[in-house]
C-alpha cells in the first residue's frame, strides 16, 4: 500500500469517529510530500527523522508531529497494513520553552479597542463596528475564531440572549448564553448589518463592507495591526507574540478569577465553563487556564483561608 492511500484511510477513519482532523490532515500531507509517495513497507526511520527535524530543534511542533504520524502508523500496525513503524518510539528532550498562552489585561483589551479605528483605512474593506464586536464577542463569550466567523444574524437570539453555534469541534452544536452588556453590542451590531445590507438574504455576523463573510485571515491580519498600535508584546522579543485566540484563554483565566474573588464553588462551576465552551472534557479546558500571577494570588488566599479554617 502506498503512504498516500494509508493516510486517506486513516483520514476517513478519525473522521468516522467524529474527529476534524484538519491540522492533522496537513501535517499528515507535508509528510507524504516530504518522503514521497513510498510504498509504506519502505519508508524508513531516517525519512521520518528527517521531516521531524526539518526545524532544528525539538519543540512542541515536533512533538505535535511525532504525535500524528505515530498514530498514523499505530493505525497500520493495528490493522495489518504494516509490520514495523519507522516512527522512534522515545522523544528527545526538549530544545525550546513550551509556548505559554497571553492572558490580556483589562487595560490591554481596552487598548485594543481603542487602536481599532486607527488600523482601518479605505484599503481595509473592514468597518470598525466589525473589529469591535468581535473582540467583544471573542472575549465576551469565550468563542473560537471560526465559531464566530461562520455565525449569522440569524444564529443571534437577541431576546432570549443567546448564539446557536453549529457544527462546532467534533461536530457538535450548543447554544451560548450572552451578559447582558455583550447583547446590548450585539443588538446595535445587528442594526448597523441590516441595515447597510438589505439585500442579503442571509447576513454573516462578522463580514467585509461588501456583505461577504469575513475571514480567518483577514481578522488575525486586522489583529495583528490592532496590536501593534496598542504596543502589546512579550518583551525579549519572543516569536511567540500575543495572538487572537488568546482572548479565549483570556476569557477562561478572568472567569476563573472572578470566582475565586467572589468564593464560588469551583469544582461545581469548572464543568459548566468546560460545557460552555464547548470541551468534551475538563482536561480541555485546564489548557485553557494558564496559571497568571492573578490566579495564582487568587488560588493561594483561598488556600489560606482554608488553612486558617475560614468558611470559603
Amino acid at each position: 500500500m502506498k503512504l498516500s492511500e494509508a493516510i486517506s484511510m486513516y483520514l476517513d477513519h478519525k473522521r468516522a469517529l467524529g474527529y476534524r482532523f484538519f491540522n492533522e490532515e496537513y501535517i499528515l500531507r507535508s509528510f507524504l510530500k516530504r518522503v514521497g509517495n513510498l510504498p509504506v513497507a519502505s519508508i524508513e526511520p531516517v525519512a521520518v527523522l528527517s521531516y521531524l527535524n526539518q526545524s532544528g530543534s525539538v519543540t512542541a511542533t515536533w512533538i505535535k508531529k511525532h504525535h500524528v504520524i505515530s498514530g498514523l502508523f499505530h493505525f497500520m500496525l493495528v490493522h495489518g497494513l504494516a509490520k514495523l513503524s519507522p516512527v522512534p518510539h522515545s522523544i528527545p528532550n526538549k530544545t525550546a520553552p513550551d509556548f505559554v498562552p497571553y492572558i490580556y489585561s483589562h487595560a490591554e483589551l481596552k487598548s485594543l479597542l481603542d487602536a481599532i479605528p486607527a488600523t482601518t483605512s479605505v484599503r481595509v474593506p473592514i468597518d470598525i463596528d466589525v473589529l469591535q464586536t468581535l473582540i467583544f464577542l471573542l472575549y465576551g463569550a469565550g468563542l473560537r475564531l471560526g465559531e464566530a466567523l461562520t455565525l449569522t444574524t440569524d444564529e443571534v437570539d437577541l431576546k432570549q440572549r443567546c448564539l446557536s453555534i453549529r457544527d462546532t469541534k467534533f461536530f457538535k452544536n450548543r447554544l451560548v448564553p450572552v451578559g447582558t452588556d455583550l447583547s446590548l453590542i450585539l443588538t446595535e451590531h445587528i442594526g448597523k448589518l441590516r441595515a447597510s445590507h438589505t439585500a442579503l438574504e442571509t447576513i454573516p455576523l462578522f463580514c467585509f463592507r461588501d456583505g461577504s463573510p469575513l475571514s480567518q485571515s483577514a481578522a488575525r491580519n486586522a489583529f495583528r495591526r490592532m496590536r501593534l498600535h496598542a504596543g502589546i508584546k512579550r518583551e525579549g522579543g519572543s516569536r511567540w507574540q500575543p495572538r487572537l485566540h488568546d482572548l479565549r484563554h483570556t476569557f477562561a483565566v478572568h472567569r476563573l478569577v472572578a470566582w475565586y474573588r467572589s468564593d464560588a464553588n469551583l469544582q461545581e462551576l469548572l464543568p459548566k465553563l468546560a460545557i460552555y465552551m464547548g470541551h468534551v472534557d475538563l482536561s480541555s479546558t485546564q489548557h485553557y487556564l494558564t496559571m497568571t500571577p492573578e490566579l495564582l494570588a487568587q488560588a493561594s488566599l483561598r488556600f489560606e483561608r482554608y488553612a486558617k479554617g475560614e468558611q470559603s
